[in-house]
């Protein structure tokens, strides 16, 4: 890739996890009971196609120095129950404000570790979910699994109670970048658990990468790439790793800032994955998520029906999400709503018996229709005016903001739509950048995002 574009893109910006983005809610005049209107509104409008439920497990036996999730380290496994039942207080407060049985069309458990958990304790989270609300026949239910710690119990009950559906943090298969980022864990590890999953049934095995990892060359991405084509997982996250030591604290500072790739190793990185990836029967998905044909995901992206939210990207779009757990995020579609990050935080409201929210965002008519188009860029590579009532006065800025991509090959600029050419991929971070008119009217003063290179 041509090293002089690299550096002309290369600058902070959003992963465009939500619109608008964390840092640009408008969480001073936030009004929680706007956002339980909100929420009620967008139960009652989605209620025959169903909800997704996203639960936050935060506990970690150890520190891995690449993850910026919300987590609490502790080799303690006494506090797996008593946070299990205030996720499910919590859940009841949801329910008695809904005031009708909720239908859950997906359900993911992430963390932190879901599987510091036992097999037991989460077996009592899930039947507590059900107690109280009703899954459709086309329930898509998954986990985040660790492959040092994940047994073929864990697998087995999940799978007994509706899940078909893990994905395995796996980074990196060389030994040196697996000490720097404290995450040790060989390849018999990952392949004893896809097996394991395969046995049991799941219909899709996933398996997290990430590039840009502190010293980590093209041979280990190589090597990363040839030993998961050996295990042939259904769908494949390669992520940047965002090196954001500003917002995340020590975890982050286990290496120094010189034992990174540069801008332009790191793409170089990507370029060579990517390649590989693809001759060997994965497709391109949205941005840094690959998937073989016969993944559901894949068949999302060809139907135009792939969905991204906090979840990340998914087949099964729901128009309410909730969160639950220490500091998951709920989206309602008209608003956000984050809970408090602190533990001992989050049980004292949950005792109080009121929702843990602390901050939000209830998006207005123009959020609304830059969220739509973010949206498109984000799981279809392209988007579209042809019907826009409003918002139209913005589009020539945005054009203008976008003519200089376009003389650089990474997009096609027609009159009502633009389309992301192969080339404009890498770069789909700054594309969308273009149509975030938040992040225009107040440019950060300080760094609040990540490289988008």
């Amino acid at each position: 890739m041509n090293t002089s574009i690299i550096a002309k893109y290369n600058v902070p910006g959003p992963r465009y996890t939500s619109y608008p983005t964390v840092p640009y809610w408008d969480d001073h005049t936030f009004d929680a009971d706007a956002w339980l209107a909100s929420l009620r509104n967008s139960f009652e409008e989605s209620s025959t196609g169903g909800i997704s439920l996203y639960i936050h497990l935060p506990f970690c036996e150890s520190m891995c120095t690449f993850c910026g999730c919300n987590k609490r380290i502790t080799k303690n496994h006494a506090v797996e129950s008593p946070y299990i039942q205030a996720v499910l207080k919590e859940w009841q407060l949801y329910c008695r404000l809904l005031k009708k049985r909720p239908l859950i069309r997906e359900l993911h458990i992430g963390g932190g570790t879901p599987t510091f958990f036992s097999s037991k304790n989460l077996e009592d989270l899930i039947n507590g979910i059900f107690s109280c609300a009703n899954k459709t026949p086309d329930c898509d239910m998954s986990f985040e699994g660790h492959p040092n710690n994940t047994t073929r119990e864990h697998l087995q009950k999940l799978y007994d109670l509706g899940f078909r559906r893990v994905s395995f943090g796996v980074q990196d298969y060389s030994e040196k970048v697996q000490k720097a980022i404290n995450r040790v864990q060989p390849l018999q590890n990952v392949a004893k658990v896809t097996l394991w999953a395969r046995e049991i049934g799941y219909e899709s095995v996933g398996h997290d990468l990430i590039f840009g990892l502190p010293f980590q060359k093209i041979e280990d991405v190589v090597d990363t790439i040839e030993k998961t084509k050996s295990l042939q997982p259904d769908r494949l996250a390669f992520y940047s790793y965002a090196h954001v030591p500003w917002i995340k604290g020590n975890g982050q500072r286990g290496f120094k800032d010189d034992d990174l790739p540069t801008a332009d190793e790191k793409r170089t990185l990507y370029e060579i994955g990517k390649q590989l990836l693809q001759k060997n029967g994965y497709h391109e998905i949205g941005m840094d998520h690959f998937a073989l044909a016969s993944d559901r995901l894949y068949n999302a992206f060809q139907t135009g029906n792939l969905h991204r939210n906090f979840m990340g990207y998914n087949a099964s779009k729901t128009q309410l999400m909730i969160g639950l757990g220490v500091s998951a995020i709920g989206d309602s579609w008209y608003g956000f709503a984050q809970n408090v990050k602190d533990l001992d935080d989050y049980y004292q409201i949950i005792e109080w018996g009121q929702l843990p929210v602390f901050k939000g965002h209830i998006l207005t008519n123009e959020d609304l229709i830059i969220r739509k188009h973010i949206l498109n860029l984000m799981c279809r590579f392209e988007t579209s005016w042809k019907n826009e009532a409003l918002f139209v006065e913005e589009i020539p800025a945005i054009l203008s903001a976008l003519s200089e991509m376009e003389q650089d090959g990474l997009l096609l600029i027609s009159e009502k739509s633009i389309v992301i050419t192969e080339a404009g991929k890498p770069f789909l971070r700054n594309i969308c950048m273009a149509f975030d008119l938040r992040l225009k009217r107040k440019i950060p003063q300080t760094q609040l995002f990540s490289m988008t290179i």
